[in-house]
This record gives C-alpha cells, structure tokens and sequence, in this order.
C-alpha cells in the first residue's frame, strides 16, 4: 500500500496526490455536515417533511448541470489556467457558505437564505468536483496513462473513507457540539483545500490558441470524421483570416490581439466560438439513438420513483426516536453495502446482460422498499424484530443493491462515450443521473403533500411507501432502451 502511494507520489506529484485525496475525502466527508443540515430544517425551522425535501432539492441542483462548469473552464481560461483559478473560485463558493451560516444565526434559522447558501455552496462542491476530475484525467496522459486506474482508485477510496468518518462523527457531533460548530468545524476542510491549491502548478495554455475545445478530460476535440463540426471550425478560421487581411496586419493572432485595442474584445469572441462548438459538438453526441435511448431509461428510473427519503428520516427520528449517532452507524454500513456490491458486481456479474441486471435490481429494490411498510405497519413489533435490525438491514441492503443498479449505468457511460469527448459527455450522464435524483426527490415531496403526510401525522406513510413500490415496476417495461447485448465488458 504504502509502496503504491509512492509509485503515485513520484508519478505525479506529492501536492497534488494530496489535493485529489483532499477533495474526494471532502466529498465523502459531507455527509457530517448535511446531517446537520437535515435536522437543522426539521428542529429548528419546524418544517414538513414535504417542504424539507423540497429546499434539499433545490440545494442540490449545481450538480445536475456539471457539464457547464467543465465547457467554461475548458473555453475561458483565467490568466492562461483552465484548472487551479476555478477551482480556488469552486473552493471559495464551498468554504464561505458554511463560515456565514455557522456565524449568522439569521440565516441558519431562514429557510430561505439557508437554501441559497447551501445552493451556493453545492455548486462550489459540484464544480470542485468537476474540475478534479478533469485534472485527474489530464495528468494520466500520455507516458503516465499506467496509472490512469490507480489514481482513480485512490480518489474513490478516499471519498468510502470520508463517508465513513463523516457518518461516524456526524451523530457524535450532533449529541455534543452546538449546530454552528458543526457547520465551521466543516469548514476547515475546504480551508485546507484552498491552501492547498497553492501547492500544485499548472501549466499555463498558449495564449489564444485555436478554438479546439478540451472536454472534461483536457480533450474535447473536432473529430476528423464529424464534417459539420469541421465546417464550423473552417468557417471560424475563414473569419479570422478576413479580419485579419482587412486590418493588413500580422497574420499571427497574438500580434493583433497586442497591437489592436480591442484585443480583449476577439479573445472574447473566440471564447464565444468555443463554448459553441464545444456545446453542438456535445449536443450531437448525445442526440444520436445508441447513446439517447440507455440515459433515457436511467431518467426515466429516477424521475417515476418517489424518493421519500427525507419523510423517512422524519418518521424514524420522531416516531421510532433513533437518536442521530445511530443514524450515522447506518449510513456507514450503507457505504460497506456499496463497496460490497461493486465487489459482488465485478467479481461474478460482469458477464451479465445489463438489461437483466437492471431488472433484479428493481425487483429487489421493491422488496426492500417493504421493508419501511414492514417498520412503519409496525409488523416487526409483531415478529419481534427491533426497529434498529430493520433500519440497519433495510440500509445496508438497499445502497447494495441500488450499486448494483449504479455499474451499469457507470459501464454504459464509459462504453458509449465517443472518442475525444469522454470527459464532457461523462458528466452529462452524470448530471442526467442527477437531475432524475432530484425530480425523484420533488415527486416524493408532492406525494408527501397530496397524502397529508406532515411532522407527526404519518397515518398516510404505509400507502406512499406502496406506491413507491408500485412505481419501481415502472421502468422495467422500458428496458428495451438498454442495448440487447451489452455487458459489463462490452456493449455490442
């Protein structure tokens, strides 16, 4: 271990290993503050479990339109860097958020004000998150490609340990700190991302080069097989050239750009043609049917199930009253549960079809969601198993399961991306996947609503659970927009 730590060192660098980890660790970490978070909407602000899950919906939207953070870096370059300047903009918009809301007691206790600042702050995590993964990418190039794998690797163990620090110490941190020192204690940790920052350099790009636009992974470029994108391309050199004669100046874009007072005004033109080539070459990848029709299915499976995890946790904290430090030892072995289904998955599924895959994974998603009728109907009183077996055996199983769900959705992306936009596209999957998950967290706020099911009166729970259940039939009838044949080795 320590051996291979030090292959990545020398590799790429101490400092910048260390912002990776840094920021995956982050990652994982969040969820000791938005613990926090949720009983700070339920405790002190009083609100329904419906009006709950709509401001944490709203909260995490920056995460559901990651491809604009990665096409702006990629075309607007600050001070000649794509990378650090963004992400210090990123890590700023996730720090000061948290010191505001930890200091100002108006604003913990505004349901409005709260919700923008943690909208703020998700869209420092999100483009943070974006931008690493971009930086990741272009380091593993070329003679360091031999380590691609095993920087990913460390970035995703570093997030599973963050998680589970983060569960651990956020209901420890609830039973002994006050609510704004959990929210400053969390600061600390893009303080130190801010810092560290400073450490990594970054090659400055050309000045005004072309308008070859790099994806996420420093390499959205124009295929030399897509002609319409090639005719914008010529058509933006053409355009140049004809300024440039009509000037009778040096051909050389630089020179013009110093010797003409407007130069700022063409760099900002160029920066236009990038963000649109890059956007309708995005946009032309994702339209065509072999790509269009899998993401389809994976929004469709978040958008028509009800997500009614914020009236769960409602009714376990008020009606079971689970304390916090127990909530937080399920979330830990909600994360040994996802670990253990990427082991389980790769080690004997791999050959599977995905679309059978798919199916099993809803069929035992819905026989889990039973297990909260199972709790709510009180039936396990009855069994005389306790309320704790059966939250930590529903948890555990349930992020197992939907991991199961989540490979082929991360095979499926990796196999249809083409060649030279991998990195962009990547992360319009993403932020699909997302943006489903956050439409599901709105449908399950309305059915919360429409059944009446509010801070103490969950008489109506049992039937919202079922037709969660119900709806998690529903995307299995389109599974025919999974390709027939793909595996999780190919997708043929």
């Amino acid at each position: 271990m320590i051996g291979w730590l030090k292959q990545l060192r020398i590799a790429f660098g101490a400092s910048f290993v260390w912002l990776v980890c840094l920021i995956y660790f982050t990652q994982g970490f969040r969820s000791f503050v938005w613990t926090a978070v949720s009983y700070q909407l339920k405790d002190r602000l009083k609100l329904t479990p419906s009006a709950s899950q709509f401001v944490t919906s709203i909260a995490f939207f920056p995460w559901s339109i990651k491809p604009i953070y990665g096409i702006v870096s990629d075309c607007i370059p600050i001070k000649g860097r794509k990378r650090i300047p963004y992400l210090v903009i990123a890590t700023l918009l996730s720090l000061f958020p948290w010191v505001i809301v930890g200091i100002q007691e108006s604003i913990r206790n505004s349901r409005d004000q709260l919700m923008i600042f943690l909208l703020l702050q998700n869209l420092g995590s999100a483009m943070a998150d974006v931008v690493i993964d971009a930086m990741i990418a272009e380091a593993a190039r070329l003679e360091k490609a031999k380590f691609a794998g095993d920087l990913q690797s460390v970035s995703w163990m570093a997030m599973a340990v963050g998680g589970i620090c983060g569960s651990l110490l956020g209901g420890y941190a609830l039973t002994n700190f006050q609510m704004e020192t959990i929210f400053l204690l969390f600061a600390v940790l893009p303080t130190l991302q801010l810092f560290s920052c400073a450490f990594v350099k970054e090659t400055p790009v050309p000045k005004h080069s072309t308008s070859n636009t790099n994806g996420l992974n420093g390499s959205i470029s124009v295929s030399d097989e897509d002609k319409s994108t090639n005719q914008i391309h010529n058509k933006t050199n053409t355009l140049r050239r004809k300024k440039s004669s009509k000037r009778k100046i040096n051909k050389n874009n630089s020179q013009i750009l110093e010797k003409d007072p407007s130069g700022s005004f063409s760099s900002g033109l160029q920066w236009l043609r990038s963000l649109k080539l890059a956007g309708y070459t995005l946009f032309k990848a994702f339209r065509q049917p072999i790509i269009l029709r899998p993401m389809a299915w994976f929004f469709l499976a978040q958008v028509t199930i009800p997500n009614l995890s914020t009236i769960m946790f409602y009714y376990q904290t008020e009606v079971l009253n689970l304390e916090a430090s127990f909530l937080g030892t399920t979330r830990v072995i909600g994360w040994i549960g996802l670990m253990l289904g990427t082991f389980i998955y790769n080690r004997f599924l791999k050959k599977m079809k995905l679309r059978t895959i798919l199916m099993f994974a809803h069929v035992g998603l819905s026989l889990l969601t039973l297990v909260d009728v199972v709790l709510v109907c009180r039936w396990n009183v009855w069994l005389g198993i306790s309320d704790e077996t059966l939250v930590v055996f529903g948890s555990a199983l349930s992020d197992a399961v939907n991991q199961f769900k989540f490979m082929p959705f991360l095979i499926l992306s990796g196999q249809l991306c083409p060649p030279g936009i991998e990195g962009t596209l990547f992360a319009l999957f993403m932020s699909i996947n997302n943006l489903g998950s956050t439409i599901g967290s709105f449908v399950g706020a309305g059915l919360a609503s429409f059944l009446n099911i509010s801070s103490g009166s969950f008489d109506n729970l049992s039937l919202g659970i079922c037709i969660q259940v119900f709806c998690t039939f529903f995307p299995v009838f389109f599974l025919f927009l999974i390709p027939e044949e793909a595996t999780g080795i190919s997708a043929s």
